[in-house]
């Protein structure tokens, strides 16, 4: 069987080799062995961007869900109020500014009926239970309002702005979605009842 050994470095070969260790530090050769890659095809700035670009989105999204101000202080104001029952204010009082004759009743069955304040602005405050809808908070304003008609879901509660029978905004707020669909179809204009029943508001 053959065997084979090592060939030795020549003299040649060790010299060149000593002169190339002393040309260059070890690790660093000269910047123009490297290869230049554009800015946009580098991994990390490519990382950066996509980060960026779904932090944009995902807080477009955010202000795009989010409801008026007057309607965030309304959901606010209804959680804190959430537990508080009892009549506070003659109905007669309340219908008119829900838009409702006098001789009618107050919807469902009301669990809370107080004037308060909203973002520094005198409103009244109706908690109501209604039929096949379900507990549903209303507000309705002292004085007019700049709410046009819209609808969502905030702060984990279903939220809608309406047109009162006399034009009125008003500020329907739920837990449940269903029950707006049932207080709108008792506050709002007869047309606007028409077209919810026919298209659902979408939270």
């Amino acid at each position: 069987m053959m065997s084979f050994e090592p060939l030795q470095d020549s003299a040649f070969d060790l010299r060149a080799r000593a002169e190339l260790a002393l040309a260059f530090d070890p690790g660093q050769p000269p910047e123009h062995l490297f290869r230049r890659t554009p800015l946009l095809w580098r991994r990390g700035f490519q990382r950066s961007l996509a980060a960026l670009l779904l932090a944009a989105t995902g807080v477009g999204a955010v202000f795009a869900m989010r409801p008026p101000a007057l309607v965030r202080d309304a959901i606010e104001h209804e959680y804190y109020e959430r537990t508080l029952r009892g009549n506070f204010m003659q109905s007669r009082q309340l219908l008119a500014h829900l838009g409702l004759g006098q001789q009618q009743a107050v919807p469902g069955y009301p669990q809370l009926m107080r004037p308060c304040q909203i973002d520094g602005r005198l409103a009244y405050h109706l908690t109501t239970f209604i039929e096949k809808g379900g507990m549903v908070t209303v507000f309705a304003f002292d004085q007019p309002v700049a709410l046009q008609a819209s609808n969502g879901w905030w702060n984990n509660m279903y939220w809608q702005v309406i047109d009162s029978r006399q034009g009125r905004p008003l500020v329907l707020v739920a837990q449940k979605k269903n029950a707006l669909a049932v207080a709108q179809g008792q506050l709002g204009k007869p047309g606007d009842q028409a077209a919810n029943a026919r298209s659902p508001a979408d939270s």
